[in-house]
């Protein structure tokens, strides 16, 4: 495969990598030190999250039910089920290359440390992105102030084995691409 072999989280993005992400296929590889940072971070929330501590999204509710504790046994299925609640759309799927941004992007800015992700997650956001493994993402639908709310769950979806992927041209149920490309669906938690 060809590709700009991307190193993340040891400087910004520029815009020739953007667009060489745009419009075709990248190979990506995670920074040592980034490596590093997010494994930090999510010693740093799990360990918050043993103490019982509320820590939002992670062991709460969202929205209203901010305040609502989650039981650690439910956690698993709460992630879970935000993710699918969030994954609503219509329309025709948005480019291979708009998705393959998506995905770039959302890795470089998890690769600075700061959201509490495992680098299991990332490693698997780069190895999709590696074998251009790219989750069908439906051009319309959103929720929130932010707007990627609904396209970002559509990524998850396929991470989790569930949801659409395109791979090596064909559209197929995520946990099927995951299988095809000799990868493991991400298994949700704090």
């Amino acid at each position: 495969m060809t590709g700009a072999g991307l190193v993340l989280g040891d400087e910004p993005l520029g815009l020739e990598t953007i667009a060489a992400a745009l419009n075709g296929p990248v190979e990506v590889s995670l920074h040592p030190e980034a490596v590093t940072r997010v494994e930090a971070a999510h010693r740093v929330l799990l360990q918050t999250v043993a103490t019982d501590a509320p820590v939002y999204g992670a062991n709460t509710g969202f929205g209203r039910l901010a305040l609502k504790r989650i039981p650690a046994r439910d956690l698993r299925t709460l992630q879970l089920n935000l993710v699918r609640s969030h994954a609503a759309g219509v329309g025709e799927p948005i480019p291979d290359g708009v998705v393959r941004l998506a995905m770039l992007l959302k890795l470089n800015s998890l690769a600075a440390g700061h959201s509490g992700a495992s680098s299991r997650l990332l490693t698997l956001i780069a190895q999709c992105l590696n074998e251009e493994l790219l989750p069908v993402v439906p051009s319309q639908g959103s929720v929130g102030a932010s707007g990627d709310l609904a396209p970002l769950a559509h990524l998850a979806l396929v991470f989790v084995g569930r949801g659409e992927a395109r791979f090596r041209g064909r559209v197929m149920p995520g946990a099927a691409a995951l299988r095809a490309a000799g990868l493991a669906p991400l298994e949700l938690g704090p």
